[in-house]
């Protein structure tokens, strides 16, 4: 259960590190609770899957799952630029996360 609730805590950080995009810095009501709610859940389930998990692994994995999905979404959102080295390194972020699982 901890593995789901560590997946499902990096789906909260991808949706906070964006909603962050949408606040205009804090000046926008919706976004704002959106994003502050997004980071509440993130941080719960980060916590409940630490009961279990190695620190250094689930955090590794949380902010790795957090990266990917918001480098992913900053392409597709925001046009942010999808180079080659770009995309290779977000290839080696995946290949260290799953590193982690195989090992954990």
């Amino acid at each position: 259960m901890a593995w789901t609730y560590l997946f499902f805590a990096g789906l909260f950080e991808i949706g906070w590190a964006i909603g962050l995009k949408y606040t205009h810095g804090f000046t926008r009501l919706l976004p704002t609770v959106l994003t502050v709610g997004s980071m509440a859940v993130s941080l719960g389930l980060l916590g409940l899957a630490l009961k279990s998990l190695p620190l250094g692994t689930a955090y590794a994995i949380w902010t790795g799952i957090g990266t990917i999905g918001t480098a992913i979404l900053g392409i597709v959102l925001f046009g942010e630029p999808a180079t080659a080295l770009r995309l290779a390194c977000v290839g080696l972020i995946v290949a260290g996360i799953v590193g982690l699982k195989l090992v954990s």
